[in-house]
């Protein structure tokens, strides 16, 4: 089975950034919509067998590749927040 082992990375820095912003919605199309964002800007590591899984995962886990995940997460999450397709806007009004 063949499988993109940066994608796992990119859902896990969803998971443990996403509640830093508040104006992101987090609806499934808005979570989806970040997802294709970070991914489409990380390179893809797929594999194939274990021992390749086991050796992309040491590399995916190196501070720089998680810093570039992280950032590409960021990145998302601030422009579907900004203009979300789900419809859902920011509240604009002043405090």
């Amino acid at each position: 089975m063949i499988h993109n082992l940066a994608e796992e990375h990119v859902q896990a820095a969803y998971e443990a950034i996403h509640s830093r912003f508040p104006d992101f919605c987090g609806c499934d199309l808005c979570h989806d919509d970040v997802m294709v964002y970070a991914l489409n800007r990380v390179p893809a590591r797929y594999v194939s067998s274990r021992v390749g899984s086991v050796l992309t995962e040491v590399n995916l886990e190196k501070d720089q590749n998680r810093a570039t995940i992280d950032v590409a997460v960021m990145d998302g999450l601030r422009k579907i927040a900004l203009s979300p397709r789900c419809g859902r806007r920011r509240d604009t009004r002043p405090s």
